[in-house]
Parts: structure tokens; C-alpha cells; sequence
């Protein structure tokens, strides 16, 4: 290599590293945009449509002549107040409606109630893992009359409306759209003469707006 060759490589590397860095040559940024929206423009958060097997255990779920499979949906509004404090702003929950219809003839839902989000180890899943907790009340169609007359294939409820509880395990896909496997469960806490009640699994897909 000749010493002139030598000077001009020098020059064109100095020269190089002082222009400006496009942002094509820039590495990509951290995936921070699979959190979603922290409050949505319009009044729905989210929607989410899935299904879920009727109550496995029970005579809902595991009788034979009867379809086990549910289709549901649930509309999450934005949250009523907003913190500056990512802390205290976990705590305020979405208002939540939704209903499940059982495509067996079996007992079939509408509810109402709350939803609280909660990112799990943000830092290490990228915002993307998130847990879901529901708490609210639940009107239905299915049996509540005396245990010894309940109908082939049905649960003894007791009442309605009853409470329903309910968990989910999502996982962002984009900050739109995201998946989750859930479990729900419905009784009267004792309040009515039988608590059969109804613990269904399933999954749902959502898109926040």
C-alpha cells in the first residue's frame, strides 16, 4: 500500500464519520409501541371477540347432545380518570360490558362490571404481557329453579343476575391487536338456594382503538 493510497483512505474515513447519520442508518428503536394507546381518542378502548367450553366439569360441559362451544364479546370503554402516575392509573379500571351465547342451547350471559390491566415484567416482555382482572355482575338464561327438577344438561344456578369473575393472559401482537387466554367464572356467592354456578376457558383476540 503506497503512502498516497494510505492518505486517502484516512481522509475518507475522517470525512465519513463526521456526516450526518440518516435515520435509515440508525438502528431500530426499542419496540415501546406494542404498549397500547394510554387513553383512546374515542369513548370504547377496546373491543374483543372469541370463545370459550362451557364448564367442563359440570353437566353444562361434559353431557352428551349437546354443543359445548360458546361465541363472546366484550366492549372495554376508556377509563373514567386519568393519572399522571402509571402507578395509581393500574388502579383505575375500564368499564367493561359483554355477553357470551352458547351454541348448544345451553345457558348464555350478558355482564357488566369493571376491567383492570396489568403489565407483567414490562421491562423484560417489552410492554408486550399483560394480565387481565374482572369483577362484575352477570344476567343469564339458564335454569335457577329447585336442584331436583334442573333440565338434562343444564346447571343448577340458583339465581339471576349472580357475579362473575374473571382472569386473562394476553400477549400484544402489535399496539393494536393483541390475544388472550381467559378463564371466567360465575355464581351467586350463597345468596340463592343452589350455587352450581359456571367456570368456563377460552380465548379472545382484541384490537384497542
Amino acid at each position: 500500500m503506497t503512502a498516497a493510497f494510505r492518505t486517502c483512505l484516512v481522509g475518507l474515513i475522517s470525512v465519513t464519520a463526521i456526516l450526518p447519520v440518516s435515520a435509515a442508518d440508525l438502528p431500530p428503536a426499542p419496540a415501546a409501541y406494542y404498549a397500547p394507546p394510554a387513553q383512546p381518542l374515542s369513548i370504547v378502548s377496546e373491543v374483543r371477540i372469541g370463545g370459550s367450553v362451557q364448564d367442563p366439569g359440570s353437566a353444562e360441559g361434559k353431557l352428551p347432545g349437546f354443543s359445548k362451544a360458546n361465541v363472546n364479546g366484550e366492549i372495554l370503554f376508556a377509563k373514567p380518570v386519568i393519572s399522571a402516575d402509571p402507578f395509581w392509573q393500574a388502579f383505575v379500571p375500564r368499564p367493561t360490558v359483554g355477553g357470551s351465547y352458547n351454541t348448544g342451547g345451553r345457558t348464555s350471559y350478558a355482564y357488566l362490571g369493571a376491567t383492570w390491566t396489568l403489565e407483567i415484567f414490562p421491562e423484560t416482555f417489552n410492554r408486550r404481557v399483560f394480565l387481565d382482572g374482572f369483577f362484575g355482575g352477570v344476567a343469564h338464561n339458564g335454569y335457577t329453579g329447585p336442584k331436583a327438577q334442573t333440565p338434562y344438561g343444564f346447571n343448577t344456578l340458583g339465581c339471576s343476575p349472580m357475579f362473575r369473575e374473571a382472569a386473562a393472559l394476553g400477549f400484544r401482537l402489535t399496539e393494536h391487536w393483541s390475544i388472550m387466554a381467559t378463564v371466567e367464572h360465575m355464581s351467586n356467592a350463597g345468596l340463592c338456594a343452589n350455587n352450581r354456578g359456571l367456570t368456563n376457558f377460552g380465548g379472545k383476540i382484541g384490537y384497542t382503538f
